[in-house]
């Protein structure tokens, strides 16, 4: 893939070697407050806090955030590690990503009339977004309430390593799916599934889900075929990588490396088979209006 020396996406946050104090969304519960005071001004508690004073005293730390991050987690914040300094392979992996949301917002702003840009944001370990916190395991994903896409990037070493997906246009094609998960957001999809979300039993809304994801590859198929009309950056091989690592994460080639066993009624986004062919199916068409997952009599 010919990517170096492109544009990169103003659209970035770098977060990277920031640690979140609070691993649970939204801080602590108030329901917790009248127990914390009544342990804090018992005799225990006094002696908690003499203890965390003379520790802050020796360490030079702040007492006060001591005593919130045992008592209330810290309250959400995200909490610098030190000037942060990635690998040359880490930073390489943060310019490329910048660059491939910049072909996204180059194609998509081209392709759809007001398209608002979402950001990239970059982190490592743990995070907190709109839509809760998630740490590397969750994978990349895109929060429509920032309109934000997060993203490990030890992920794509993941996908390399583990899943068995190597190859910087498979890369692409996770970072395309979840930009267009916000196109999904954009056009109101996301808003009606939600709402079908608290009506349908889970396996009824699991079926959902899965035509919502294939969309998404969909149109990151459709991303793909209009940025090499605009840029002729794929070489050859990259539309393989691209559909090998639709491969490695379907759901039943997940459940069955995992477990042993594949249970289609707990199917979030589809076999590897639907995810290769609708991915495919926006890269041969390039025409967004082809993309109707949910009207689709077969997946």
């Amino acid at each position: 893939m010919k990517w170096q020396g492109r544009r990169q996406s103003s659209n970035v946050e770098d977060q990277r070697g920031k640690s979140s104090s609070n691993r649970g969304y939204g801080g602590f519960s108030p329901t917790l407050l009248t127990p914390l005071l009544k342990l804090l001004f018992s005799k225990v508690g006094l002696i908690i806090v003499g203890l965390f004073l003379v520790f802050s005293f020796v360490t030079g730390n702040n007492p006060i955030t001591l005593i919130s991050n045992l008592f209330l987690g810290g309250g959400g914040q995200s909490v610098p590690s030190g000037n942060y300094k990635g690998t040359a392979e880490e930073n390489k992996l943060a310019d490329f990503s910048a660059i491939i949301l910049a072909s996204t917002e180059d194609v998509w702003n081209n392709t759809l009339q007001n398209y608002r840009e979402p950001t990239l944001v970059l982190f490592s370990g743990y995070v907190n977004s709109a839509c809760g916190s998630a740490s590397s395991a969750t994978g990349p994903f895109y929060c429509p309430g920032d309109e934000k896409l997060y993203l490990d990037l030890s992920f794509f070493k993941d996908m390399e390593k583990r899943m068995n997906a190597p190859g910087d246009f498979a890369q692409a094609y996770v970072i395309a799916h979840e930009v267009g998960h916000h196109i999904q957001k954009l056009m109101g999809t996301m808003a009606k599934l939600d709402k079908l979300r608290g009506q349908l039993s889970e396996t009824e809304f699991n079926k959902y889900s899965v035509r919502l994801e294939l969309q998404a590859d969909f149109l990151a198929g459709v991303w793909a075929k209009r940025s090499q009309q605009m840029t002729q950056m794929m070489e050859n091989g990259d539309l393989q990588e691209a559909l090998n690592a639709a491969n490695a994460i379907g759901d039943d080639r997940l459940q069955k490396q995992s477990t042993g066993r594949v249970v289609p009624d707990s199917f979030t986004h589809g076999t590897s088979e639907q995810r290769m062919r609708w991915f495919k199916k926006g890269f041969d068409t390039g025409d967004i209006s082809q993309g109707d997952t949910f009207n689709a009599q077969s997946l």
